[in-house]
């Protein structure tokens, strides 16, 4: 990326729309701008101004009717000047107009470069910089308000607190190695002993909240069980509130996956109905049986289905107890359908009917609310709290807290100072690599071009 150069994109999204935003940035913004606008005295005007005209090609017909804001150097997003040109939206009229002001000397802007630019001239830190990616790409309330507080600087602050508690008492630490022959001590062992400690506990939290903040950023994946004809399709459908699914009373309907999405306590939940479970001499429905036990095997949630008519059968019960004992942490909710017909005899089940669930979703409150209590027991208390949902995040954060353990080690062991300072800088490193203090030029290029164009 050559800062030098002045950039321009297309910051809306293409096609049908009332407006669009043509946006520049770098030194040469507002004079190529200028050069293209039909209003004298642009080049000179005061930053964050807005002024009516037209913007001109290279012969001077007007292309469109718009309206220009300045935002000048340093007061801007990138820190660089910054022009956007509000036009009509559409597919025709923004791309008169950027072509205008490519061939009046703008370079088309790379994935993610006004992101980048504002990084590289401090108005983001890292992490702020990729909540603008997780914040355009979220799809659930919980991850909006989670890319939010990102954004608002939380993962940096939890990250640069521990950092600094360290930076302190390695400087001491090497100190001491330009004393060695004196056998002096600069830093306090007993206090180095209760900060690692603390480092260690707070990385720990963070390295624990991912689990719930991968769930936050890709959803939840909600796999429906159970013996044909129990209601697996019915009850997807009730769930998001549309026919997603075939619902048919001949056995074996479902041969395929088939997923639709939902938000439900501001988690998106992505359920998955599934071929019915029992032995066949189908191939096809045998098929589906497999590729329903391997969804089962990937999914985050299981909602077992079963007839309350028929009841759950020796065969489905061993299914359970054993998928119990092989993934005890692995949530299940037995859910017990068709209570219209004959009410539920399993206490442990959730009692309801999928089919009058379809004209009243208010008899899935229960369901609803069970599914979100096995994602997090609270919710409400976790966004509180700093969530860490990249997973670059977790790497670091996991190398950093490796490296504080290992620093705990060497001082148990009474090892030298040599190692300890080792190790102590390579838990800062690991922390300056979250936020952006400590990269290089290949970490950024990967993390920017995962951005749109105009972002």
């Amino acid at each position: 990326m050559n800062q030098t150069d002045t950039i321009v994109a297309l910051a809306t999204a293409r096609g049908r729309a009332a407006l669009a935003i043509v946006r520049l940035s770098g030194p040469e913004a507002v004079r190529i701008v200028a050069s293209r606008f039909s209003n004298a005295g642009l080049a000179e005007a005061s930053s964050h101004t807005a002024h009516f005209g037209y913007v001109l090609d290279e012969e001077g017909t007007r292309l469109d009717q718009v309206v220009v804001t300045l935002f000048r150097a340093p007061k801007s997003a990138t820190g660089e000047d910054i022009v956007e040109v509000t036009c009509h939206g559409g597919d025709l009229a923004p791309q008169l107009v950027l072509k205008s002001l490519l061939e009046a000397g703008a370079k088309l802007a790379e994935p993610g470069e006004f992101t980048q630019r504002a990084f590289l001239n401090g108005k983001l830190d890292l992490t702020q910089a990729e909540a603008v990616a997780d914040l355009i790409h979220a799809q659930s309330g919980l991850a909006h308000r989670v890319s939010m507080r990102h954004l608002d600087g939380r993962v940096a602050e939890s990250v640069e607190a521990i950092r600094t508690s360290l930076i302190q008492t390695t400087a001491l630490i090497e100190l001491e190695l330009d004393f060695v022959e004196e056998d002096v001590e600069f830093a306090d062992r007993s206090q180095l002993e209760q900060l690692l400690a603390e480092a260690e506990t707070l990385l720990t939290e963070l390295l624990d909240s991912y689990r719930l903040g991968a769930l936050v950023r890709d959803g939840v994946r909600v796999v429906i069980g159970g013996r044909p004809n129990a209601g697996k399709s019915t009850l997807l459908n009730a769930l998001v509130e549309r026919d997603r699914a075939i619902v048919s009373e001949i056995p074996g309907t479902t041969r395929d996956e088939v997923e639709a999405e939902k938000e439900i306590g501001g988690l998106l939940f992505r359920f998955v109905d599934t071929a019915g479970l029992r032995d066949t001499v189908d191939q096809l429905e045998a098929e589906g049986v497999r590729r329903t036990h391997r969804a089962i095997h990937h999914a985050d949630v299981l909602l077992y289905i079963f007839d309350t008519t028929v009841g759950l059968s020796r065969e489905e019960a061993t299914f359970l107890d054993e998928l119990a004992t092989d993934r005890p942490d692995f949530p299940v909710l037995r859910v017990a359908n068709k209570t219209d017909l004959r009410p539920a005899d399993d206490k442990k089940a959730l009692a309801l009917s999928a089919k009058k669930a379809i004209s009243d979703p208010q008899l899935l409150d229960a369901l609803r609310e069970a599914l979100s209590a096995t994602v997090a027991s609270n919710l409400t208390s976790s966004e509180g709290s700093t969530i860490v949902v990249n997973q670059r995040h977790y790497r670091h954060l996991a190398a950093a807290r490796e490296a504080v353990h290992r620093a705990q080690q060497a001082m148990q062991s009474n090892a030298g100072g040599e190692t300890l300072a080792l190790d102590l800088r390579a838990a800062l490193h690991e922390l300056g690599a979250i936020t952006g203090a400590i990269t290089n030029e290949d970490v950024l290029d990967a993390i920017f071009s995962q951005f749109c164009i105009g972002k």
